[in-house]
C-alpha cells in the first residue's frame, strides 16, 4: 500500500511512533474492526478508530438514538434523536476520515446471527450494555476465533479485557450470567458519562495494538477502574481447564440466546 500525501499528512503522528511507523499505519488501514453497540463505549471507540483510519468499520445496533443518550454517546448529537444508532454514527465517521470504509448492521446480535455478521472481521468490540449480549458476544468470538474486547461499565466503575484466541476468555472468569434482579440497572444506578468515553477509548486502543502488533493486550488480565477515586488496578485471570466454552471439554459448542437479561437500560 502506497500512502498518498493527504493519508501521510493525516498520520503523521502514528508514522512517527517507532512502534507504528508507515507499516503499522497500512495495518491499521488494512484492519476491519466489528464494533457491536454505538452506544456509551462503541461511540467513543468508533471515533478513534475511524480517526486512527481502520480500514473497515462495521457498526451493530438495533437501536435508535434517545435523548438520554447524549450524556455518553458522544458521536450522536441533538438532530440524531429517533435515528437508527448505525446510520447516525456512518455519518460522524464519514465527516471524521470519509477513507473509512463503514458497513452497517441496523439489528441486534442473536446466537442465530452473530456468527455471520462477525466472520469478515478481524477484531470484535463489545460494546453492549447487557449481559446476554455480552455472554453470546464471548460464545461466538471463542468458537469462530475471533479476538475481542469486553467492556462494562456502571455508576463511576469500568472494566475491559482482551480475549485473543487460546486464552482466557470472558467465561473463564464470569462462568454465566448473575441471577435475574442481582445487578441493578444502568437507568437505576446511573453512570457517569465520561466513564464510558475513558473505557470506549481503552477499548480503541487494544484494537489498535492489535492491529499494529506491538504493546502488551489486556489478555489474561482485567482491568478495572473506579474514576470517583480515580483508582485503576489490574486483576490477573486464568484460561479455565473446566470453561464450558473454551476448556478442555466443553459444554457450548452452539449458540444459544440467555434468558437473563440483567441490565436493559440504554447505553
Amino acid at each position: 500500500m502506497d500512502l498518498t500525501e493527504e493519508q501521510l499528512e493525516r498520520y503523521s503522528r502514528h508514522i512517527i511512533l517507532q512502534d507504528v511507523s508507515v507499516e503499522g499505519q497500512e495495518k491499521i488501514m488494512n484492519g476491519k474492526v466489528l464494533i457491536i453497540g454505538t452506544g456509551g463505549l462503541g461511540a467513543p471507540a468508533a471515533l478513534y478508530l475511524a480517526a486512527a483510519g481502520v480500514g473497515t468499520l462495521g457498526l451493530v445496533d438495533g437501536d435508535v438514538v434517545d435523548l438520554s443518550n447524549l450524556q455518553r454517546q458522544v458521536i450522536h448529537f441533538t438532530p440524531d434523536v429517533g435515528k437508527p444508532k448505525v446510520f447516525s454514527a456512518q455519518e460522524k465517521i464519514a465527516q471524521i476520515n470519509p477513507d473509512v470504509k463503514v458497513i452497517t448492521h441496523n439489528k441486534r446480535v442473536f446466537a442465530d446471527n452473530i456468527a455471520d455478521i462477525i466472520k469478515d472481521y478481524d477484531f470484535v468490540l463489545d460494546g453492549t450494555d447487557n449481559f446476554a449480549a455480552k455472554f453470546l458476544i464471548n460464545d461466538a468470538c471463542v468458537l469462530e476465533k475471533k479476538p475481542f474486547s469486553h467492556g462494562g461499565i456502571l455508576r463511576f466503575d469500568g472494566q475491559t479485557m482482551t480475549y485473543v484466541p487460546g486464552e482466557a476468555c470472558y467465561r473463564c472468569v464470569f462462568n454465566s450470567p448473575p441471577p435475574k434482579g442481582a445487578v441493578p440497572t444502568c437507568s437505576q444506578a446511573g453512570v457517569l458519562g465520561a466513564i464510558a468515553g475513558m473505557l470506549g477509548t481503552m477499548q480503541a486502543a487494544e484494537v489498535l495494538k492489535y492491529l499494529v502488533g506491538k504493546g502488551d493486550l489486556l489478555t489474561n488480565r482485567l482491568l478495572i477502574f473506579n474514576a470517583l477515586r480515580m483508582d485503576f488496578r489490574t486483576v490477573k485471570v486464568k484460561k479455565n481447564p473446566d470453561c464450558p466454552v473454551c476448556g478442555n471439554n466443553p459444554t457450548i459448542t452452539t449458540l444459544v440466546d440467555e434468558e437473563q437479561p440483567v441490565c436493559d437500560l440504554k447505553r
